[in-house]
């Protein structure tokens, strides 16, 4: 493990890059924005390539926008309509950054700041920061860590917890986009996907959930058995519960996806606490370092706008309650 100082914020803050490895992964992870720059990890022939999209020099990030690449996102991940919500009687009015709807918490969200650093036994380091009262229009001052650490196998888990003094919602998540061939090169639509999830969140045109538990069968939703993604995807997808067949780990987390490169031989499996998984094939990349559908993100969470929806399962964090939460990436090959 080592950290090194490698950026500085247009507000003259600095920040810096750590690096972990075990059972031959190897992260670099940077404090500001909690962004996973790289994960490095063997193919099949035990060649080394990284497998995120980043970009390659750590001091761009405070200018990039818009991709939020291996980003920590927060207070609210993915969409909230019409950029407000009631809460306990009150509404509060948030940023409108995705046309009349808030996305990813907003203009300045959490892979907008510098985060404070600590090591976390030999294999981990933990960000943390206080996301104080009316932040991006969120009420309640928001004490919220993540926990980034490499188990024995090589595995990356991290992990998140928050308390707030005042009722507020919380929905976070990592934006990584995945090409196990290796970032740059080339789409990675090709992969072959599996999503342990029977239903999904329909969209309406401006993205926004209709409120619908929709079934996969018959459509192009369904991932229930592994098949190569193809472009065209921003869509959440409610994970199976007691009827996965994926069984539960002792943390509560359960086999939500996994992807497969046949080129490589990569196997990227994610394993999770959260109800949702979002799938994202970045359509709108412009070549600029990325084309269109170079990666795949997989963003496990809650629902797109739950705030608003109170049959879907609830983001509210009340005074005395913990947000915690934990996603698994573990990497194997196939021969």
């Amino acid at each position: 493990m080592n950290t090194e100082r490698v950026g500085t914020t247009p507000e003259g803050t600095p920040f810096h890059r750590w690096t972990l490895e075990r059972a031959g992964t190897r992260i670099r992870l940077l404090t500001y924005g909690g962004v996973l720059q790289s994960v490095e990890v063997p193919d099949r022939n035990g060649n080394v390539a990284d497998v995120v999209l980043g970009l390659p020099d750590a001091a761009g990030y405070p200018e990039s926008r818009g991709s939020y690449f291996g980003a920590l996102v927060g207070r609210y991940a993915n969409r909230v309509a019409g950029a407000a919500f009631t809460l306990d009687g009150r509404t509060y009015r948030l940023a409108r950054n995705d046309g009349p709807n808030n996305l990813h918490g907003g203009e300045e969200g959490f892979d907008r700041r510098v985060w404070d650093a600590e090591a976390v036994g030999g294999h981990g380091v933990r960000l943390s920061r206080i996301s104080p009262d009316g932040e991006e229009g969120f009420p309640g001052r928001l004490e919220v860590s993540a926990t980034y650490t490499l188990d024995a196998d090589g595995a990356l888990r991290i992990g998140y917890r928050a308390v707030t003094d005042a009722p507020t919602h919380v929905n976070l998540t990592n934006h990584t986009y995945w090409n196990l061939t290796g970032a740059g090169s080339g789409p990675a639509t090709g992969h072959l996907l599996r999503i342990a999830a029977g239903r999904i969140t329909p969209v309406d045109d401006s993205t926004m959930p209709t409120g619908e538990l929709a079934p996969v069968d018959g459509t192009r939703f369904d991932f229930r058995t592994s098949r190569p993604v193809g472009p065209g995807y921003d869509h959440n997808f409610v994970l199976d519960g007691d009827e996965s067949q994926d069984g539960e780990s002792q943390d509560g987390e359960r086999t939500a996806a996994e992807l497969y490169d046949p080129v490589s031989g990569r196997v990227l499996t994610v394993a999770t606490t959260e109800p949702g998984l979002q799938l994202y094939t970045g359509d709108h990349f412009d070549g600029k370092p990325y084309g269109p559908g170079e990666g795949i993100a997989l963003e496990t969470q809650h629902f797109p706008d739950s705030p608003n929806r109170p049959a879907f399962p609830s983001t509210v964090l009340r005074p005395g309650e913990v947000y915690a939460s934990s996603t698994t990436y573990a990497f194997g090959v196939r021969r």
